[in-house]
């Protein structure tokens, strides 16, 4: 007979008669008659529990020093960690509450139904999770990677379970479900060590082309954080209705981008006027021809 049953003063199976002293008319006898039983049992569901939950920890433990020598994120190592923890102490509880005769398939169903309830009123915190996991899995970016994600740009300043967050160039604090950005486009500028810096400028149509072309090849040539392997790219790209647009396409290392993008600007502005190159702006040519008057 378990514990739950000695306290209930529940009668002996099979329908014979309980000849032993009541609980409640007799609690000396009774406790002698039954108290090393129960004495026994609760014992045995203490063992359970701490012996349930040192056999949980270990396990845990082997299970961390692998994912950690398999170089899996320290967030997603943490999280199934502590998951998994979760999971193995639930059982080792139910085994607990088994030994001490609480009927655990009930106890089981009410758990079902509350997680059945929880996970429909949680949908979309759920599904940021996922969304999460995936993130940490395949990792399209990594913290200090500059991306485009969910909407918005920005250096990515943590991956979280169920966000991300970011910080923009004019340091603001954006916080993306992992939703949104699993669910979109992700566009992650500092994925490869070096990047090409597409640039556009116009010359008048009475300028020196060729003279233009060594202008731009000769900036880019004196800076030294513009790549000799691949060369750039300097050409004639259109013929538009107010300009001849050369394209002017230096390799840099990715964190040189915006900096050598300026500084290429500023320098083709200088060079251009020392070398009598005009940058034109958007114009019409108006012809005006004069009518007689008979004819009028």
């Amino acid at each position: 007979m378990n514990l739950l049953a000695l306290l209930q003063d529940v009668p002996a199976p099979d329908g014979a008669a309980n000849t032993g002293p009541s609980m409640m008319k007799d609690p000396v006898a009774w406790l002698q008659t039954n108290g090393i039983e129960m004495g026994l049992q609760l014992l045995q569901a203490i063992a359970i529990f701490l012996i349930g939950r040192w056999v949980a920890k270990m396990l845990i433990s082997v299970a961390r020093k692998m994912m950690t020598k398999r170089n899996l994120d320290s967030t997603l190592v943490g999280f199934l960690c502590s998951l998994g923890y979760a999971a193995l102490l639930t059982l080792v509880v139910i085994a607990t509450i088994d030994k001490l005769g609480v009927e655990t398939t009930s106890f089981a169903a009410i758990l079902a139904a509350a997680g059945l309830a929880v996970a429909f009123a949680l949908q979309g915190t759920l599904s940021n999770f996922a969304a999460g996991v995936m993130l940490i899995l395949f990792r399209p970016f990594k913290s200090g990677d500059f991306v485009e994600a969910g909407g918005v740009s920005g250096v990515v300043v943590e991956v979280g379970i169920f966000s991300t967050i970011m910080k923009t160039g004019d340091n603001k604090k954006i916080i993306v479900p992992n939703g949104d950005i699993t669910g979109g486009n992700i566009t992650n500028y500092s994925a490869n060590d070096t990047r090409r810096v597409d640039m556009v400028f116009g010359i008048g149509y009475d300028d020196d082309i060729k003279k233009t072309k060594e202008v731009l090849q000769r900036i880019c040539e004196s800076d030294d954080r513009v790549l000799k392997d691949p060369a750039p790219v300097i050409a004639v790209s259109e013929l538009a209705d107010s300009s001849v647009n050369f394209i002017c396409r230096p390799w840099v290392k990715t964190p040189d981008y915006w900096a050598v993008y300026w500084a290429i600007h500023e320098e083709v502005k200088l060079e251009f006027d020392k070398a009598g190159i005009s940058i034109p702006f958007p114009q019409q040519d108006v012809h005006m021809h004069a009518v007689e008057a008979g004819v009028a």
